[in-house]
């Protein structure tokens, strides 16, 4: 009975949180150990049904840099990385596209299906509603993305899944493969999303102990970053985050990605479990 009880003190919690989402759109940066250990992808496909369901609306937008890597390494395609980006070439480009948009996003889609959604499989060459410049070579800078036809397939009460493919300037250009981080938050900037979550292979941003910060705001990251505090590759995840909420988004919220549920418990409890990330 007390496990009964405690159950039903859990779905009362995270009623204020489905009210104040319903609604509303939340994007999700879907990488890491979520999107490969396989308990963990069961658990991120509960998740986004469960906002889908109670009437919030996922929109998802995946890496998949790892299995890329393996490929290219396959074929003895020699991968190159600049400053922490891929440099993507003429012939890495076709392969990112085809691990990216086919491998990856389909099993995505079908996962998401196979529990009960609607999910819809798309890169940024559908209707070119993502563009991009050269950043390096065929790794791309967003220069566009057209809200208006994601918050179409919303409003078709789907969940896009969307592969970080841009399009290039020209019917013969193969496409800019881009950041998933930068472009799940130029997306959601772009859609007027409530909240932006980064899932990751870490607890969230950590202070100089390795002590989980709850909550920053852009100051505060400016001087963890200058006393060197926030480095390395979570810089990058960062400024994703904070060029989305300095753009209209509320929060963007950067969390564990190997907790089980870990959407569900950032977004539907008291506590939370990751850092949240606001303009002030």
């Amino acid at each position: 009975m007390q496990k009964k009880i405690q159950t039903v003190k859990t779905l009362l919690d995270s009623l204020p949180f489905i009210r104040k989402f319903y609604g509303k759109t939340i994007v999700i940066k879907y990488g890491g150990s979520a999107q490969i250990d396989e308990k963990l992808k069961e658990s991120f496909a509960i998740d986004i049904l469960m906002l889908y369901m109670v009437g919030i609306k996922p929109v998802i937008v995946h890496g998949g840099g790892k299995r890329i890597t393996e490929i290219l390494n396959a074929l003895n395609v020699k991968t190159e990385f600049k400053d922490g980006v891929r440099v993507t070439t003429q012939e890495s480009i076709k392969i990112a596209e085809m691990v990216l948009s086919g491998e990856i996003n389909k099993e995505i889609v079908n996962m998401l299906n196979q529990h009960g959604a609607k999910a819809i499989g798309i890169n940024g060459k559908d209707m070119a509603f993502m563009k991009a410049t050269s950043l390096v070579g065929y790794t791309g800078k967003i220069t566009s993305v057209d809200g208006v036809f994601i918050n179409k397939l919303l409003s078709e009460n789907l969940i896009p899944v969307i592969a970080p493919i841009a399009a290039g300037d020209s019917p013969t250009h193969p496409g800019f493969n881009i950041n998933a981080d930068t472009a799940a938050s130029e997306i959601a900037a772009a859609i007027g999303a409530k909240r932006v979550v980064f899932l990751t292979d870490t607890a969230g941003v950590l202070d100089e102990n390795q002590k989980l910060i709850s909550s920053l705001t852009a100051k505060e990251i400016e001087e963890l970053k200058k006393r060197g505090v926030i480095a390395g590759g979570m810089i990058p995840k960062v400024d994703a985050a904070l060029s989305a909420v300095r753009r209209g988004v509320e929060k963007a919220h950067i969390i564990d990605g190997r907790i089980e549920h870990s959407i569900l418990l950032e977004l539907l409890t008291s506590e939370g479990i990751g850092t949240e990330i606001k303009e002030k």
